[in-house]
């Protein structure tokens, strides 16, 4: 009995953990958001995106880590307890940069 609880209390732990910024998955954003602007604005806030994408990413991969040593150590994930998880923000990046790369590619820039 106490193997069990034990085995369902990491099962638990481990899974509320932050994930990798790889391992997130964009959200669908419109590629038609983007079609009234000019190839210097779609530039402008594909490259703007990126930096926003990658500081959310490496915030989230601070937040994975510290989550497994917290669940190693603690048996908690401490980052997701406390907000550093940052999944929900990546993926809408992660789906802007996206339209912002069709959006180019189908204006031609």
């Amino acid at each position: 009995m106490k193997n069990a609880f034990l085995t369902l209390f990491a099962i638990a732990a481990l899974s509320s953990c932050a994930k990798r910024p790889d391992a997130i998955a964009p959200t669908a954003f419109p590629v038609e958001t983007y079609a009234n602007l000019e190839c210097q604005e779609i530039n402008t806030s594909l490259t703007t995106e990126q930096g926003t994408l990658a500081a959310l990413s490496a915030a989230q991969s601070s937040a994975a880590n510290t989550d497994a040593v917290g669940v190693l150590l603690l048996g908690i994930p401490v980052a997701s307890l406390t907000d550093g998880d940052k999944e929900g923000m990546i993926a809408v990046s992660k789906g802007k940069v996206q339209a912002l790369e069709a959006a180019r590619i189908r204006k031609g820039c």
